[in-house]
C-alpha cells in the first residue's frame, strides 16, 4: 500500500504540474495519471488501496466540504433564495429528461433503463465544482450576487436528489415500483442532514469556546482533527441510518462547518480554513487519481460516438434547466453563462455508482457504465477548464 500511495502522490502531482505548464487545469493531469496507473492500464496500484478507494475519496471530499462550509456566508446564501433551491434539482431533472427522450433511440434500451442512465449521469461533481467555488469566494469573484455560493449549495444538494432518484428508477427497471417514500426521502434527507450538522456545529463551538474561556486553548491542529472525526461520524451515520431514515452526510458536514464559522471569531474560523486548505493539497491528488483509477478505459472505447452524442444532448438539456432556475434574477447574460459552465462536470457520483446497474444485472448495465466513463473523461476536464478560464471574464471582481 505504501508503494501505491507513493505512486499516487508522485505521479499525480507530476502530471498535474505538466498540464499546468500547458495552461490546463491540474485535475486533467490527476485524472489521466489515475487512468494510467490504475488497474486497467499499467496496474501499479495495490488491490488493497483500490478496495478502500471509495472511502479515501469520501475522506478527500469531506475535507473540501468543511473548507466550503468555512468559506460560506449564510447571509449571502439567504440573498440567493429561490434560485439556489431550484439549482439543487431542476438541472438534474432536465438532464434525466434528455436521457429518457433520446437514449432509447441511440442505445435501444427501455424508458426505465434510460431513466436509470439519466440518474447515474445527471449528478454534477462536487469534487470538481466545490473547490473552484471556494476559490472564487476567497478571491471575491461574483460574490456580491452570491453566484459561487449558489452553485456550491446547489451542487451539494444535487447529488442527494439524483442518488435518491437512481434508487427509485433502478427498482422500476428491475420490474418493481418506486414508492412515494423514495420521493419523500429527498427533502427529509436534506432537512435532517442540515439540522444534525447544525447541532454538531453548535456543540463544537461550545467545546472550543468553553476551553478558551477556561484558558485551556485547543490548538487549531487539534480542532481540525476533532472536526474531521465528527465529519467522519456524520458521513458514517448516512450508511448506518440507511433503511431507517433518510440522511445526507454531505449536507451535515457543510452545515456543521457553516455554524462553526457563524459562531466563532474570524481569527478562529479563518485559521481553520487555512488548515483545511493545506490538507486539500494532498486530498485533491488522492481524490482525482483514484477517480481516474476507477475509470475502465475499455468501456470508453466500446461506448462509441453515440455515447458522446448522448452526453452532449443531455448537457444541452441540463443547460436549459440551469437557465430556467436563473429566470427573474439580476444576473447578467455572462453570469448566467458561467452558471451553465459550472454545472457541466461529472466525476464523483459517476465513478461511485456507474457500475451499479451492471452489478444489479440490468440489461443496460454495460452501456450505462460505458457512458459514465466517457462522461467523466469528457465533462470533468471540460467543466474544470471552462470554470478556470472563464470566471475572470464572466464574473465581476468584487475585491476592488
Amino acid at each position: 500500500m505504501l508503494f501505491s500511495l507513493a505512486v499516487i502522490f508522485l505521479v499525480g502531482l507530476s502530471a498535474a504540474e505538466i498540464v499546468k505548464l500547458l495552461k490546463l487545469p491540474r485535475i486533467i493531469g490527476m485524472l489521466a495519471a489515475g487512468i494510467v496507473v490504475g488497474p486497467y492500464v499499467l496496474d501499479l496500484l495495490d488491490p488493497t488501496i483500490l478496495g478502500i478507494s471509495s472511502e479515501l475519496r469520501q475522506m478527500a471530499l469531506i475535507i473540501i466540504l468543511v473548507k466550503a462550509g468555512l468559506s460560506l456566508d449564510l447571509s449571502d446564501l439567504k440573498k440567493v433564495g429561490r434560485p439556489a433551491v431550484m439549482m439543487s434539482f431542476v438541472p438534474a431533472c432536465f438532464e434525466i429528461l434528455g436521457y429518457v427522450c433520446f437514449a432509447p433511440y441511440l442505445f435501444e434500451i427501455s424508458r426505465p433503463e434510460a431513466a436509470v442512465m439519466g440518474a447515474v449521469l445527471s449528478a454534477v461533481s462536487p469534487a470538481v465544482v466545490v473547490p473552484r467555488m471556494v476559490k472564487l469566494i476567497e478571491d471575491k469573484y461574483g460574490t456580491e450576487k452570491s453566484i459561487p455560493q449558489m452553485i456550491l449549495a446547489g451542487a451539494s444538494c444535487d447529488d442527494i436528489f439524483v442518488i435518491t432518484l437512481f434508487s427509485a428508477f433502478a427498482a422500476m427497471a428491475q420490474g418493481g415500483t418506486a414508492s412515494a417514500k423514495d420521493l419523500f426521502d429527498i427533502p427529509i434527507s436534506i432537512v435532517l442532514g442540515v439540522v444534525t450538522g447544525a447541532v454538531c456545529g453548535y456543540i463544537l463551538y461550545f467545546l472550543f469556546d468553553t476551553a478558551c474561556k477556561k484558558e485551556h486553548n485547543i490548538r487549531n491542529s487539534v480542532k481540525v482533527i476533532i472536526i474531521l472525526a465528527v465529519s467522519f461520524l456524520l458521513m458514517s451515520a448516512e450508511s448506518l441510518l440507511k433503511g431507517y431514515a433518510a440522511f445526507s452526510g454531505l449536507l451535515a458536514v457543510v452545515a456543521m462547518a457553516c455554524i462553526i464559522k457563524l459562531k466563532t471569531d474570524e481569527s478562529v474560523w479563518s485559521g481553520l480554513a487555512a488548515k483545511f486548505g493545506k490538507l486539500w493539497i494532498a486530498a485533491e491528488v488522492l481524490l482525482f487519481v483514484l477517480v481516474g483509477a476507477a475509470v475502465d478505459i475499455r468501456y470508453t472505447l466500446a461506448a462509441g460516438g453515440a455515447a458522446a452524442m448522448m452526453i452532449f444532448i443531455a448537457l444541452a438539456f441540463r443547460s436549459v434547466g440551469v437557465l430556467l432556475c436563473l429566470l427573474g434574477t439580476k444576473l447578467s447574460a455572462k453570469e448566467r453563462l458561467f452558471c451553465v459552465i459550472a454545472y457541466l462536470p461529472k466525476a464523483t457520483v459517476q465513478a461511485a455508482i456507474g457500475s451499479v446497474p451492471l452489478a444489479m444485472g440490468l440489461p443496460c448495465g454495460k452501456i450505462v457504465l460505458s457512458v459514465s466513463v466517457l462522461a467523466i473523461i469528457i465533462t470533468a476536464p471540460l467543466g474544470a477548464m471552462g470554470i478556470d478560464r472563464s470566471y475572470k471574464r464572466l464574473l465581476e471582481d468584487n475585491s476592488r
